[in-house]
């Protein structure tokens, strides 16, 4: 049985608890293992056998074709086993869409592409090695640039999920007849993922069965990428990948990591291990693309909108049609009768773009509610009052109705809270020795979407349950809210529930991204914890309509059956899922927050310091009030680093990106992060999963970054609509 989301949920199990563990601010469950160092990584696990070591050799133009490949010194090298070119590789399929080879052909697409890959007994070994291959090129002249291609830009496919163009009404002549006018441009720059464990694969065939443990988000996906390139069946592929050091959507796909490191295991029959370097990343795996965005509001003279329009344009490889939906949120935050959004997309010959943590709506904010800011000051609105002057009763394109919506109550929330009433609206007017103070504030939107999930649970003779499914803990605490979510539902204490996940043999499951892997995977094992009471009340004899599940028994009331006694001659199992339905598009469903920031600006160097912060969310029910709020910092975190240092360098003679490390590509640590608050208002979404929670993971960051940079307009009076927002910028405007 699958639950199909066409109506609204009623009255659940985890409505009615009045002392469980959901909504409870518990520590992780697997937090213990993690500070012992016994939770195993990709890179960490043992292989099967001897295990050899893959380190690949990386393109040095960005574009042009491979003339040869001198491998001659590197497979004398000490200790190599194999070296690997397009002339030897294993064979792989080129023309299903699902599959991603690696090494095949004669063509660079960019800078940092695998071009050949050694195999040797060791690490060192293989590195070394590689650095005696001499690839010969033809390059030719590389597109690296969108300001300067952007008349080549097009309109691209429509996503599954994100319409490339819509429009209502009539902009151009509603914005003409306005009695009010705003019309600015905003750039974002290349960003980078910058996740703490390194993306590395250890691949293992036992016949023409593939294993790999890897770092990826989405298993099942995952298994069928890895199947279609190398022509297998699916159920000729598992992927491993329980544990993982971040993504933020770097490990969405199948990355090349994955694919070389099986085919350097089917070359030489061993298992291989591929780690690729800090450095190497930055080429391989993808980045967010930059984008330029013009974004016009036409108002009545009292500020509401009348006419909105929001272009963006952003980049990727040639033939890659995936654009950053950057309009995304724009389209449903604000009312106005007459609207024009729409992405243009354009050829670069740079590493493929792919999704960053809220891709879309992280940047597009940026630019949205940046825009929104300079109305206010322009129109000497408050931009608290300014919004909700615009807030819309419905979805302002398709005229459906929100599922919940409290964004006008996050505004209000955090404006108390913040000290919002003492805010000084004329720039630089507030000084605390060398610093120039001003305060700032922005909203949230972030799209709340559920996929197609499953789950299976089993009870065993003595009385623990133990849950499966294909999804993944990126560290955001997937392991610990499904714990609670099954303990609940079941009547059983956390510790006698054990999630399994991470494989791609268990039930399928979208995995982790896009902010619908706890809605998607916990609706499912809610679904298959369910099913599972409905058993044990068959066996038991007794009413589900009556029953209560605690301390590990069955009760109407009257009788009382243990799950040891129920489980006795066999396990009690059983499986459920979850799928969308018409609440989908009967709905519109998003996740709200707004975000409120200090700011101290040096009057002398232009220097940016984030004095304190506040986030306030409305993301339906808060499984666990701990996680949650770990996430919405880590948000804001990413919010603050894209608002003030966050920047992949480019540089245009080659196509690469120069500050390729931790050390100048420049994210937030302690000492630039204030105090700093996340809280949830009270919600439950009955139309989005039986759950009735929404998805949270990347709403912190939806709008963060402008916060900042609104306050510092309000601090020093800069207005810098290109990000970062570096110290020359600032000190650019004030001289």
């Amino acid at each position: 049985m699958t639950i199909r989301m066409d109506t609204t949920v009623g009255v659940t199990p985890l409505d009615t608890l009045s002392n469980g563990f959901t909504g409870k601010a518990i520590d992780r469950v697997d937090g213990p293992l993690k500070v012992q160092g016994k939770v195993a990584y990709a890179a960490e696990h043992g292989g099967v056998g001897a295990v050899a070591y893959a380190f690949p050799v990386l393109a040095t133009i960005a574009r042009g074709r491979i003339l040869g490949i001198d491998t001659t010194a590197a497979k004398h090298a000490p200790g190599v086993i194999e070296v690997m070119t397009a002339k030897n590789v294993p064979h792989q399929d080129t023309t299903s869409d699902d599959a991603i080879p690696q090494l095949t052909g004669t063509s660079v697409k960019h800078f940092g592409q695998p071009v050949a890959l050694v195999i040797a007994r060791s690490y060192e070994q293989a590195r070394h090695a590689a650095s005696l291959v001499r690839p010969e090129y033809d390059a030719q002249a590389g597109r690296f640039d969108l300001a300067t291609q952007r008349e080549t830009a097009r309109k691209p496919k429509d996503l599954s999920f994100a319409k490339a163009d819509t429009k209502k009404g009539d902009f151009d002549a509603a914005y003409a007849a306005a009695p009010h006018q705003l019309d600015v441009v905003y750039t974002t720059p290349f960003q980078f993922h910058a996740a703490m464990e390194p993306h590395a694969t250890i691949a293992h065939w036992e016949g023409d069965k593939l294993t790999v443990q890897t770092s990826n988000q989405m298993p099942s996906p995952g298994r069928k990428a890895l199947a279609a390139t190398f022509g297998l069946a699916p159920e000729k592929v598992r992927l491993l990948s329980a544990y993982i050091g971040g993504g933020f959507g770097s490990k969405l796909d199948v990355q090349p990591d994955a694919v070389l490191a099986a085919l350097a295991a089917k070359a030489t029959g061993q298992t291989v291990k591929l780690v690729l370097t800090r450095q190497q990343l930055f080429h391989v795996v993808g980045h967010r693309t930059n984008t330029i965005q013009r974004v016009r509001l036409g108002t009545d003279a009292d500020g509401r909108i009348l006419a909105e329009a929001h272009e963006a344009w952003s980049g990727n490889e040639p033939g890659n049609d995936e654009f950053e939906p950057t309009v995304l949120g724009t389209r449903s935050r604000y009312a106005g009768d007459h609207r024009l959004n729409t992405h243009r997309q354009v050829d670069l010959d740079l590493p493929p773009a792919i999704s960053m943590r809220a891709p879309g709506e992280a940047v597009g904010l940026l630019a949205l509610e940046g825009a929104m800011d300079e109305l206010a000051v322009r129109l000497n609105i408050d931009p608290v009052e300014l919004r909700i002057r615009n807030e819309p009763t419905v979805d302002p394109e398709l005229g459906v109705p929100f599922s919940s919506r409290k964004v006008v109550e996050c505004m209000r929330e955090g404006a108390q809270r913040f000290g919002w009433d003492k805010r000084v609206g004329r720039p630089a007017q507030v000084r605390d020795g060398r610093w120039l103070v001003g305060i700032g504030m922005s909203s949230a939107v972030r799209g709340n979407m559920l996929q197609v999930s499953k789950a299976n649970v089993c009870l065993d003779a003595t009385g623990q349950l133990t849950a499966r499914m294909a999804m993944t803990d990126i560290g955001t605490g997937s392991y610990t809210i499904f714990t609670q979510i099954a303990a609940d539902l079941l009547g059983l204490p956390m510790e006698r529930v054990t999630i399994l996940l991470g494989d791609s043999d268990f039930p399928e499951t979208p995995g982790s991204g896009g902010s619908f892997g706890a809605a998607s995977a916990g609706s499912g094992l809610y679904d298959a914890c369910m099913q599972l009471r409905t058993k044990l009340c068959h066996s038991a004899g007794i009413d589900p309509d009556r029953a209560r599940f605690e301390d590990g028994h069955v009760t109407d009331g009257e009788k009382r059956v243990s799950y040891t006694a129920l489980a006795a001659s066999h396990d009690v199992v059983a499986d459920g899922g979850v799928e969308p339905g018409s609440n989908n598009t009967n709905y519109n469903q998003n996740t709200y927050g707004a975000f409120f920031a200090e700011v101290g600006v040096d009057r002398d160097t232009g220097e940016i310091r984030l004095r304190r912060m506040l986030g306030v969310f409305a993301a339906g029910r808060i499984l666990n009030p701990k996680t949650a709020r770990s996430q919405a910092l880590g948000g804001m975190i990413f919010g603050v680093g894209s608002a003030l240092s966050e920047e992949m360098v480019l540089d245009p003679r080659y196509g690469a990106f120069v500050n390729h490390d931790l050390a100048e590509y420049h994210i937030p640590v302690n000492a630039d992060i204030g105090p700093m608050e996340a809280i949830f208002l009270p919600e439950l979404d009955d139309k989005a999963n039986p759950l009735k929670i929404k998805g949270l993971g990347e709403v912190g960051i939806s709008g963060a970054g402008a916060c900042i940079a609104n306050a510092v307009y309000n601090a020093c009076g800069v207005r810098i609509r290109d990000y970062p927002l570096t110290l020359d910028k600032v000190l650019a405007g004030m001289t």
